[in-house]
């Protein structure tokens, strides 16, 4: 099983000009984020507008992802959706480009009962020989997966952590108390990074390490290190440009942030929009106030 690492990046898909996907931009944003602070990538996350992209869109930039980072990052690749053959069909032409794992995202829309879901995960993790972190973001899915079944889709031996995203730390505490050994739980909320660290949590799939990835390592560092003042002194020093980076629907303000910091990524696709005025203010203010470790490329 592939070590995956604390620090994984929900990466955001960059698109040109005439809204199609910028491979090039991707592979540089790729290597920017490892630069900066990433021990991995999450490819065609929510983040990555996964929603807008074809199968065919995925499959490249799973494939330049990979070439463009090679084995300086692991790679993961979100394949998984509302319908069970299409996500294990999606996965294994995944692990063809060379992914390390798979991001298993609750189903949305159709709304499985907790059996179900256990059922879903247990099919695709049997049929798909990779590595899966499930994710579970009630605010997105409408369900939420319940820590118990969290806990009996643990005991299935390639499901190795979860992305939780649920804003339950009494029930991600039960998770990291009860799953089986080794089974890690990443935050699924840059704001609730330290508090889940302070679980027994393992690290953060995050957006805003696109910014701030190396401000990001030294807080989770500094909290395994036993020095929980410099790590809760970061935790709050950051917290206003993470929350800025949600004042509307992810990946929106991410995407202005990059581009206003001079990371070219272009709009996001429809029927996503551009920031609005009020909004982009507010991202504005926290970037001001902040100091960003992504290398900008030069113009």
């Amino acid at each position: 099983m592939a070590t995956f690492g604390r620090v994984l990046t929900a990466m955001a898909t960059p698109f040109d000009d005439a809204g199609q996907v910028d491979y090039q931009q991707a592979r540089k944003l790729a290597l920017a984020l490892i630069e900066s602070g990433s021990d991995g990538l999450v490819v065609t996350g929510t983040t990555g507008e996964s929603p807008t992209l074809s199968t065919g869109e995925k499959l490249r930039l799973y494939a330049e992802v990979r070439e463009a980072v090679g084995s300086r990052a692991t790679v993961i690749a979100g394949t998984c959706n509302y319908n069970t053959a299409e996500s294990i069909e999606l996965s294994l032409e995944a692990q063809k480009r060379g992914v390390d794992g798979i991001l298993g995202t609750v189903p949305y829309y159709n709304k499985p009962p907790q059996d179900a879901l256990y059922e879903h995960f247990r099919t695709i993790a049997e049929a798909v020989p990779l590595p899966m972190i499930l994710y579970n973001v009630p605010t997105r899915t409408v369900t939420n997966m319940l820590p118990d079944t969290t806990i009996r889709l643990s005991q299935i031996p390639n499901i190795v952590g979860i992305k939780e995203a649920s804003g339950n730390l009494d029930g991600i505490a039960k998770i990291i108390q009860k799953s089986r050994p080794g089974f890690l739980v990443w935050s699924g909320d840059d704001s609730s990074t330290l508090p889940i660290l302070s679980l027994g949590g393992y690290g953060i799939v995050s957006v805003a390490s696109h910014l701030i990835g190396k401000q990001i390592q030294k807080m989770i560092g500094s909290f395994l290190a036993g020095d929980v003042q410099t790590a809760a002194k970061i935790h709050r020093e950051t917290l206003p440009l993470v929350n800025s980076l949600f004042v509307v629907t992810n990946p929106i303000p991410l995407k202005y942030a990059l581009n206003k910091v001079g990371f070219k990524v272009g709009k996001p696709r429809l029927p996503l929009v551009e920031i609005d005025e009020k909004s982009a203010a507010v991202v504005d203010a926290a970037l001001a106030a902040s100091v960003i470790d992504l290398p900008i490329p030069s113009r």
